[in-house]
This record gives structure tokens, C-alpha cells and sequence, in this order.
């Protein structure tokens, strides 16, 4: 994709809803100097990975886009960038496996093969003198071995069905975060930037952080919307019910 052909779109459609850079910062909670880096093109003053592809997920759900539409001219913007600009690393060989490893490999599996060959043979003789002693007993046993083989089975333990969440949060500053999983304190320091960890639940999470644009949060492979106004503090209770409203199809953020 040309330079600029990404950033003049977005810019455009913009325009064209009468959406103002002030009122797209204030709906989507994305600083507006990240919304004129992506109309410029300006990927230096982007974080990379998630955040930057959250910020356009946000921006075309809010203008009505196609995401996953917008989301590929991002990606092949951004990517086409990157290829021309890095230099091309040197090819690292893969060195050859030592030669002895393909036979030690084949000797093991001829091993295993001969391991199930004898025990095959040895479960089958047990198994016929079994069959032999039982046609021998007299009637008494068989009519005991088929009451106790009717016998129900117990019962296996029915299986939770309980959903897990699974909270990943990213960092693209330091700040310090706070995180309550179902009422325990499992986080609770400061983050440096372009870290990313994972945390579960049974039920919810409470999340606190003292810059929320610093903090990306994504609820079981979910984008969540930002924690409060950016570069101020926020707190975020996250339940089953923001899954199912993420999954809603709602077009505001």
C-alpha cells in the first residue's frame, strides 16, 4: 500500500461523518496525538503490536467500518514500512542434526514395536487361560462374574461448565496497576512499558491503573475500552457480562 493511502482514508471518512479529532478522542478515550499519528502515518509516535491495532479496531467501530476490513489496510500500511525500512537481517542457518540421531531414533522405534509385540503375546495367553478356567468352573461362578459385571458403574462427576476468564493486560507505558481476581490482590506495581501478562477468574476482575492510556485490556482474546480518559487514572470491574456485551455487535465503544 502507498504511503499516505491508510491515513488519508481514515481521515476521510472521518470527515465525511462530521466527526471532529476532539470528539473521536473523547468517544474512543484514544489521545489525540495517536489519532494524528495514525492520520500522518506517523508510526514512530505509535506503539506497536496490540495497542496500535486496538486503536484502529476502536476508530472503525466507531465511524461504522469494517474492522477486520480497516484492520488489514493497517496492518499492510504499517507492514510495508517495516519491510522497506529494516534492514534485512542475516540468514541464520538451522545447523544439520548430528547423523547418529535419525538411527538412535529408528533403533528406539524398533524397540518400542518389539516392547508391544511381547506384550500383545503375553496379554493373549493371559487372556486364553482365563477363557479356559472360566469354561471349567461350574455354573455358580459364571452366574456371579455376569451379577457383578450387570453392576452399574458409579456415576463420574458431572464437569463444571463454569467459563474461566482469562484477562491479559499489556503495557505501552510504565504505570502502575492494581488487579483484584474474585476479591485477591494478584497484582499490584509498577509495570514497565511493552509488558504483557495474564491473569484468571472465576467470576471478575477489578482493575486499577494511574494512566489508562498506558494499559491495554483484552478479556478472553477481547478488546475491553480503555479504563477512563487518557492520561488520567481509571478503574474497571470485568465480568461474563462485558463478553457479552463485546459480543453484541454494538458499534460504540
Amino acid at each position: 500500500m502507498a504511503k499516505g493511502t491508510f491515513g488519508e482514508r481514515l481521515k476521510r471518512e472521518r470527515e465525511l461523518r462530521e466527526v471532529s479529532i476532539e470528539e473521536l478522542t473523547k468517544s474512543t478515550r484514544i489521545s489525540q496525538r495517536f489519532l494524528e499519528a495514525l492520520e500522518n502515518e506517523d508510526w514512530a509516535k505509535l506503539p506497536g503490536g496490540v495497542f496500535g491495532r486496538a486503536f484502529v479496531r476502536t476508530i472503525a467501530r466507531y465511524l461504522g467500518l469494517d474492522e477486520e476490513s480497516f484492520l488489514a489496510e493497517y496492518d499492510a500500511a504499517r507492514g510495508s514500512v517495516g519491510a522497506n525500512g529494516a534492514a534485512n537481517k542475516p540468514e541464520e542457518r538451522i545447523p544439520s542434526p548430528p547423523r547418529w540421531i535419525p538411527v538412535a531414533a529408528l533403533l528406539a522405534l524398533l524397540a518400542v514395536l518389539a516392547g508391544l509385540a511381547y506384550g500383545g503375546r503375553y496379554l493373549w495367553r493371559r487372556y486364553e487361560a482365563r477363557r479356559s478356567q472360566q469354561k471349567t468352573s461350574g455354573a455358580a461362578t459364571p452366574l456371579a462374574n455376569e451379577t457383578s459385571a450387570k453392576e452399574p458403574l458409579a456415576a463420574a462427576p458431572a464437569s463444571s461448565n463454569a467459563s474461566v476468564l482469562d484477562l491479559a493486560v499489556s503495557t505501552s507505558a510504565a504505570t502502575r496497576i492494581r488487579i483484584v481476581s474474585d476479591g485477591a490482590t494478584v497484582l499490584d506495581a509498577e509495570i514497565p512499558a511493552g509488558e504483557s501478562r495474564h491473569f484468571t477468574a472465576k467470576d471478575h476482575f477489578e482493575v486499577s491503573a494511574a494512566d489508562s492510556s498506558a494499559v491495554l485490556l483484552e478479556l478472553n482474546g477481547q478488546a475491553m475500552p480503555p479504563l477512563s480518559a487518557p492520561g488520567t487514572s481509571g478503574t474497571m470491574v470485568l465480568s461474563q457480562k462485558d463478553l457479552r456485551q463485546a459480543s453484541g455487535g454494538s458499534t460504540q465503544p
